[in-house]
């Protein structure tokens, strides 16, 4: 990632002593993605700017205490992700990470799963789909929705999401695995819906 590369030459000893001009070199460097993330969790800009505001003004508040343990990434996206949840939770649209994964009484893994390969590519990037995507990824509990975002869009590692959230790997691995499990679901029905795709792009099953 370009923010990566260019937060290797931030100076933490010129962050840390309050100098502005490296602050303002910290949000360049973090403004985009830092922004991403809170759109994809909160599926509003207006909320996704109150994310991006209020990290940036914990992080400058609370950069002599940052004891460099962790990246200065991984410590933006714990800030980030906390505030997302935070107002999420003020919206009373959250279950709190602490908490167990949700499970559904009867629940099942679903069987038929459209086959990707079969469906015309623009079917796959048109504006609509996306869309649908979109609104699939806030359907998801927020406790899967933070770590799909957070793997899957923001292109964070597993190691780096369970430093991130302060969850096990294994913990991280669940919850996307279920996150992706019920986003294509999501898009299978989407799909199979759909009027004039080939017979066979309805069939397949998961692996």
């Amino acid at each position: 990632m370009n923010s990566r590369r260019e937060a290797q030459q931030l100076s933490l000893e010129a962050l840390q002593s309050g100098d502005r001009a490296e602050f303002a070199r910290l949000v360049e460097a973090y403004n985009a993605v830092i922004y991403r993330l809170a759109v994809k969790m909160m599926g509003d800009p207006q909320d996704a700017e109150d994310v991006l505001q209020e990290t940036f003004l914990k992080a400058y508040r609370h950069l002599k205490d940052f004891g460099g343990r962790s990246s200065i990434s991984t410590w933006l996206y714990r800030i980030a992700t906390n505030e997302a949840l935070m107002l999420l939770r003020r919206k009373r649209d959250i279950v709190s990470l602490d908490e167990s994964l949700e499970t559904e009484e009867g629940e099942q893994e679903p069987l038929q799963i459209v086959d990707w390969c079969c469906l015309p590519e623009e079917e796959l990037v048109s504006a609509e789909a996306k869309k649908h995507l979109d609104q699939a990824i806030q359907g998801l509990p927020p406790n899967l929705r933070v770590v799909f975002v957070l793997r899957d869009i923001q292109g964070l590692s597993t190691q780096e999401v369970s430093e991130v959230l302060n969850l096990s790997e294994t913990a991280v691995k669940t919850r996307l695995s279920r996150a992706r499990l019920r986003l294509r679901q999501d898009l299978t029905d989407y799909f199979g819906g759909r009027p004039n795709l080939p017979a066979d792009s309805k069939k397949g099953k998961l692996s």
